[in-house]
């Protein structure tokens, strides 16, 4: 988790929603993402998204059997799904996310009985920096934008 919390520090370096992601196998780091969302003007550059494409570059197919990301927040539905689709094993996920968050928080894709594959989670890594970094940046977020509405 601690090389997801260095993207996420990477996110943050660029103005981006300081979320980060790493994917390992067998012990070795193959796939990294942050958030550049804004960066790249594109709404599917999350940080999972970008480190699945990564490590599925790495290992030479989208089947990433045998994978584990470690995400400083709770992925989103598009990013769960995308987790689902490539066959990830599990996932450790730092902090949780009452808004927006797929994996327990607003709905569960990575455990959905419906679909062919199921990813194990594991929550509360890191939880208090994951938690931390991303609260000091919507409030400095929210206090930019005051600012700028009182001008």
């Amino acid at each position: 988790m601690l090389e997801a919390f260095k993207e996420a520090e990477k996110a943050l370096s660029l103005g981006e929603v300081p979320i980060g992601a790493v994917i390992e196998k067998d012990g070795m780091i193959i796939g990294r993402g942050h958030n550049k969302t804004e960066t790249d003007k594109d709404p599917t550059a999350h940080a999972e998204m970008i480190a699945i494409r990564e490590a599925a570059g790495t290992l030479g197919g989208w089947r990433l059997l045998g994978c584990r990301m470690y995400v400083t927040t709770e992925p989103c539905s598009m990013c769960a799904g995308a987790m689902v689709l490539a066959r990830i094993q599990k996932v450790f996920i730092g902090t949780l996310d009452r808004k927006t968050g797929a994996c327990g928080s607003l709905s569960n894709i990575l455990q959905d009985e419906r679909l062919n594959h199921n990813v194990q989670i594991e929550t509360g890594i890191m939880q208090q920096q994951c938690e931390k970094i991303m609260k000091s940046f919507f409030q400095k977020l929210r206090k930019k934008k005051s600012e700028e509405d009182t001008i």
